[in-house]
């Protein structure tokens, strides 16, 4: 306890509240730009802490790595374009609930998310930091080969009635990910003598175009349509009151204890990353929503507005982001790439992570984690601020105008990834992909997943199989790697429990 009111103190002071604050605002503000993820903000203000003591810059970067989640989710609902990865599968039903014209309801649901996740996984930081670590540390390729097969399985609540275009979409992404150097051979693979794909295509380009360049064509048909009808052009749908009522509350609980739970795990996870969360609360949020709710009276269907589908990944990106500072902070070992970049702002400040960390600047460790809960405390009324003062009026502009500004967003958000042209046209190839994938009704998720789990599968399985020396069944070894084979287990009952329920005889009335 003592040591907790040591954290307290080191961070009231008013300085370092200020720059807690302004990381906040900045994040928010960064994070709902496509194209700049929460990797590009903290890494653009890291130079900028140099000079400050190292109380005030580290609260500046809990600030900013907290508060660029959760502005992703603002472009995501109001035009669709995810300001952030974390925030892509928020695009679907935020998006739909607000051309219902309840843009304020699905902003207030994503707040209100990313706060409950945030601080749950800041008191998770607070009092079990320790004790979770060593779970961090059971997890080796074999055990990490396992939990990208779950996540892979996880797909499953996405392909509802439409397995099969699932599948090759899940297949499609695991394939491109292949691009780039092999990370056993060391030879490069489908670059076809372009330099530019030697490392692979760049995520962050690719992200804007699946996403930001598919919803600019998606206004432009829109705006094309109502010419063609002879429909006026209609300015985006306003944002109405961001508070919730206590009845949806009480429903979206569940959700928000799994998603937090689910963000809380694969965060201390090396390697799992925000994405990895998202979907495995969103499938488990897809699940519940399909067996509650869906077909009742005054109900959506599931991706159409569904508030589950907006507090499950909201609730678990903000998860991930305090517990990912668990195995950093306590051994060294940085939970995803953006906790990973904490090391460098402490390297600055000359502290190494880990149990030294603790010990000879225990003042600094713990304000990090106090910062932690009192930034996602401070969330909500920053992120209605923002909101109000900032992302309204640019929304409330005509959609002609605004594909014009979603294409400068979303040029100059693939160009600022390594300054290259060539991502542009990366952008550009993706958003054409991703506009025909939608015009056949190909779901987008499994792409994503297969994209981004791809890497991990890979070196996981070489890496594994090289230390059974090839044998397979080290993955399902119940009394050497328990976690694997029980995950195995879990992803085998993911695939096989809805077959074996779809053809469970029916009753008759």
């Amino acid at each position: 306890m003592e040591t907790i009111l040591l954290g307290f103190q080191t961070l009231a002071t008013p300085m370092v509240i200020f720059m807690l604050v302004l990381g906040l605002f900045a994040g928010m503000i960064v994070g709902s730009i496509p194209g700049i993820n929460d990797n590009i903000a903290f890494a653009v203000f890291i130079p900028f802490s140099f000079s400050m003591p190292a109380e005030q810059a580290l609260a500046l970067m809990v600030g900013v790595y907290c508060a660029a989640a959760t502005g992703g989710a603002i472009p995501a609902i109001i035009i669709k374009v995810p300001g952030t990865a974390s925030s892509l599968l928020t695009a679907e039903d935020g998006n739909a609930m607000a051309r219902k014209g309840m843009a304020g309801r699905a902003l207030g649901i994503a707040i209100t998310s990313s706060v409950v996740g945030g601080v749950a996984s800041s008191i998770v930081l607070l009092f079990f930091a320790p004790s979770l670590a060593r779970v961090a540390l059971e997890f080796g390729y074999i055990e990490n080969f396992a939990l990208a097969i779950l996540g892979l399985s996880s797909v499953v609540g996405l392909l509802r009635g439409n397995v099969a275009k699932g599948a090759i979409a899940a297949i499609a992404g695991l394939l491109v990910a292949t691009i780039g150097f092999s990370p056993v051979t060391g030879f490069p693979r489908y670059t076809f003598g372009n330099m530019n794909l030697i490392e692979g295509i760049p995520f962050v380009p690719l992200l804007v175009g699946l996403f930001g360049v598919a919803a600019m064509l998606d206004l432009m048909v829109g705006i094309f349509r109502d010419r063609k009808n002879n429909i006026a052009l209609s300015k985006l749908p306003e944002i109405g009151s961001l508070l919730l009522p206590r009845a949806l509350m009480r429903r979206l609980l569940p959700v928000w204890v799994s998603g937090s739970v689910i963000g809380n795990v694969i965060g201390m996870l090396p390697g799992a990353g925000m994405l990895m969360a998202i979907f495995l609360a969103y499938d488990n949020a897809a699940r519940r929503f399909r067996r509650l709710y869906e077909g009742k009276p005054g109900e959506t269907t599931w991706g159409n507005g569904a508030p589950e589908g907006i507090a499950a990944p909201e609730s678990a990106n903000n998860a991930v982001t305090a517990s990912s500072m668990v195995p950093l902070l306590s051994l060294g070992i940085p939970g995803n790439s953006t906790s990973a970049l904490f090391i460098g702002a402490l390297a600055l400040h000359g502290m190494v992570p880990g149990p030294l960390l603790f010990s000879q600047h225990g003042n600094i460790a713990w304000m990090i984690i106090v910062a932690f809960l009192v930034a996602n405390i401070l969330m909500w009324p920053i992120a209605v601020t923002v909101i109000r003062t900032v992302s309204k009026p640019i929304f409330l502009i005509p959609k002609e105008v605004l594909v014009g500004v979603i294409a400068l967003l979303c040029f100059m958000g693939a160009y600022s990834d390594g300054a290259n042209v060539f991502n542009m046209w990366i952008a550009l190839v993706a958003g054409l992909a991703a506009f025909a994938m939608r015009l056949t009704n190909i779901p987008l998720g499994p792409f994503i997943l297969g994209l981004v789990l791809g890497p991990q599968l890979e070196s996981s399985l070489n890496n594994s199989l090289i230390i059974s020396r090839g044998t397979w069944l080290v993955f399902i070894d119940p009394v050497s790697h328990p976690i694997s084979a029980g995950m195995i287990l879990a992803s085998i009952l993911l695939w096989t429990v809805p077959v074996i329920l779809n053809f469970r005889p029916k009753k008759i009335a």
